[in-house]
């Protein structure tokens, strides 16, 4: 308890004036970062959840066409665990779909990506995603944290907590979600475990008011306000001091940050000042308006504000079952978006050091499920990256004639987190905190730079 004495005697030390900034100062524990020069900047993640095709966006194999509707070589499956086929004829499934020599570079992309492929020699397609958990919600996590046990940091978490704040009036970490909502992904995977709740992903909303409580209730002016957080947070350190809580610096910085993005955020999210032209681009109007398109407008407004990790969930890509129809409607809806945004970046001078990434957290089976649908699969996936220090134009990876695995060149997630943090200027092994009596990093104890992506 807080004596009235207590309180005035601090009052009058003038701790009202400077304690929120001294609870506000970056301290860290660990060596300031970047290690060395990054490449990368800031980080977009246009995470597509369900686990998208290979078959039918960058990996084409021919191979599964000529030998549609046959068994699968027995001695690809052979100790491989799947989600839902272990009883089933395991049937080879070609893709209908047609690929596309694109580029000056030749990669081969898939018609249903119309405007991905004009972006073929800004990305690396990387065609041996690898991880260990067959199922969404483990699968996510592991994507998210490096590891399927909930309560770990997200990655997100793990590059604010390492880099710090570019930006003072908006979130370090902002996630967005579109897509169907029958298969939502958990919010532990922006979350920041551990690492102080400060480093949390924070959700703005696709459409309408990016969050609650943007404007002041009635009769309450910017200045009133201001001083009622001042107050607070004077109450506040003075507690913190005696309590020895380091989630009360994290309850000041919200209040703080909270009274900024009533300005910071509406701005943001007004796209009125964007021209014709880019709007086009886009394919979205003057304002946010819940499609993944629109999410990518609002993500490259973000990036340039400084955000430094902006995710966006697309969900809607587990196709069990109708996968030629549900993969068509699937792939319209993040194509023109996708592209727009890595040319939109390009253009203004920010993808240079910008990292963008598009994928899920796993790949699917070469094998049908139903007869028209695939099963989940850890051993082959794909995804692209671009931006922030990646080789455009190139292609990471082979897989088998069949696509089931790598024969060169995998991919593992804890391989790309430790790519990832190594274009930010992070050296992975050195990321990391004390909890429950030893060092987390977000790679575990495992990882390697994949020198072969970068530029």
């Amino acid at each position: 308890m807080i004596t009235r004495r207590h309180f005035l005697n601090r009052m009058s030390t003038g701790l009202a004036g400077t304690a929120l900034g001294q609870l506000l100062a970056n301290e860290s524990p660990i060596p300031p970062l970047p290690q060395y020069t990054p490449k990368a900047k800031r980080v977009i993640f246009l995470y597509m959840a369900g686990g998208p095709s290979q078959f039918d966006t960058f990996d084409d194999k021919p191979e599964l066409r000529t030998r549609n509707g046959q068994p699968l070589p027995a001695e690809l499956t052979k100790g491989v665990k799947l989600a839902f086929l272990q009883n089933e004829a395991l049937k080879c499934y070609g893709s209908k779909v047609n690929f596309t020599r694109c580029g000056t570079s030749g990669q081969n992309i898939s018609d249903l990506l119309p405007n991905i492929q004009k972006i073929a020699d800004d990305i690396c397609i990387v065609r041996t995603q690898q991880t260990d958990q067959v199922n969404h919600d483990p699968a996510h996590m592991f994507m998210n944290t490096g590891t399927a046990i909930t309560g770990r940091p997200s990655m997100g978490s793990w590059i604010s907590y390492g880099l710090g704040s570019i930006a003072d009036n908006l979130p370090n970490f902002v996630v967005m979600r579109s897509g169907p909502e029958d298969q939502p992904v958990p919010q532990v995977a922006w979350n920041s475990g551990f690492l102080p709740g400060k480093h949390s992903g924070v959700e703005f909303y696709s459409s309408g008011d990016p969050l609650n409580y943007l404007r002041s209730p009635a009769g309450i002016n910017s200045t009133l306000q201001r001083e009622t957080i001042d107050g607070i947070s004077s109450l506040n350190s003075i507690y913190g001091e005696r309590a020895a809580d380091p989630e009360i610096r994290t309850r000041i910085a919200q209040y703080e940050l909270a009274f900024k993005m009533q300005t910071s955020v509406p701005e943001v999210a007004d796209f009125s000042g964007e021209s014709a032209e880019t709007r086009e681009l886009y394919g979205t109007g003057d304002k946010p308006d819940g499609s993944f398109a629109s999410n990518c407008l609002m993500a490259r407004r973000m990036a340039e504000r400084g955000v430094r990790f902006i995710q966006l969930y697309h969900t809607g890509w587990d196709h069990h079952s109708s996968i030629e129809k549900k993969i068509r409607q699937q792939t319209k809806e993040v194509d023109r978006g996708s592209a727009a945004l890595v040319m939109d970046l390009k253009r203004r001078g920010l993808l240079e050091d910008t990292l963008v990434i598009w994928g899920g957290e796993f790949g699917r089976t070469p094998m049908s499920q139903g007869g028209s649908g695939r099963d989940h699969h850890t051993k082959s996936g794909a995804m692209f990256l671009a931006g922030g220090g990646i080789q455009g134009g190139t292609t990471y990876g082979e897989t088998d004639a069949f696509g089931f695995a790598a024969i060169q060149d995998p991919f593992h997630v804890h391989d790309f987190h430790a790519t990832m943090l190594h274009l930010l200027g992070i050296d992975h092994l050195k990321l990391t905190y004390k909890y429950a009596g030893r060092n987390f990093r977000l790679t575990d104890v495992f990882g390697n730079v994949v020198k072969k992506v970068l530029a």
